[in-house]
């Protein structure tokens, strides 16, 4: 039993049983927006809550393959920035794929890049209205929490002898053994501010004229943030 223990902490399978993992799913589009903010509109007699991404046209720069970069990519930039800013190695990149400068330069991971060319022009019509998609952002920063908003603690008692430690954690670790504190214990820290993934969404207006993205629900991240928007991996099902 401990042996079989050991094997499963240390990610093989146990003795007898041959299984082979399946490869993590990849997505077939993906394009990138900044978040405009929320509003609703009419869908079949029905008022839908909707996020508006503003997605403008992109710019391939740079195709990672498997074979040489050991995954497949797509670099891309959008909007336009003065080449004087930028440094000599950012201007080479830009110089020598062809493509005018950028805003910033983001990888869309993909499962299979045939068919791209570097500076081929993706827009909003890579995704049309209808299509479940997972939204990538960076969410909102908090600063620095406690744990009860952090982390959702109940808090201690209000009265009964409690002196000023309403909000605090309690205690953090053991006695005597084993005297440490264990990685991941919960804590006050900063919160906020990290990646965050939205899956299944669904997409409800596709506006190619005015490179709009209306997409059901709430998105990560404040408005202007970036984010990246790919059809869902793991979605099966009927949309709506």
């Amino acid at each position: 039993m401990e042996r079989l223990a050991a094997e499963h902490l240390r990610g093989e399978p146990p003795e007898g049983l041959d299984y082979e993992k399946e490869p993590a799913a990849m997505a077939q589009q993906s394009i990138v927006g900044e978040k405009v903010g929320m509003t609703q509109t009419w869908v079949d007699d029905k008022v839908v809550p909707v996020t508006v991404l503003r997605v403008e046209p992109m710019r391939i720069v740079q195709i990672k393959t498997n074979e040489r970069n050991g995954y497949n990519a797509l670099q891309v930039t959008y909007g336009h920035r003065d080449a004087k800013k930028l440094t000599k190695p950012a201007a080479g990149h830009y110089e020598k794929a062809g493509v005018a400068p950028g805003k910033r330069l983001i990888e869309l991971r993909l499962d299979s890049v045939d068919g791209f060319e570097v500076g081929q022009e993706l827009t909003v019509e890579q995704i049309a209205a209808g299509t479940m998609v997972d939204v990538t952002g960076t969410s909102r920063g908090k600063g620095f929490a406690g744990v009860m908003k952090r982390h959702n603690f109940a808090g201690q008692p209000a009265s009964h002898g409690n002196n000023k430690s309403h909000r605090k954690p309690g205690a953090i670790g053991s006695c005597a053994f084993p005297a440490r504190v264990f990685k991941g214990q919960r804590m006050a820290g900063h919160m906020g501010h990290e990646q965050v993934t939205t899956q299944n969404l669904e997409v409800v207006q596709s506006d190619p004229e005015r490179n709009l993205l209306l997409i059901k629900g709430s998105v990560p991240g404040p408005a202007g943030g970036v984010v990246i928007v790919r059809n869902a991996v793991k979605f099966a099902g009927k949309a709506g």
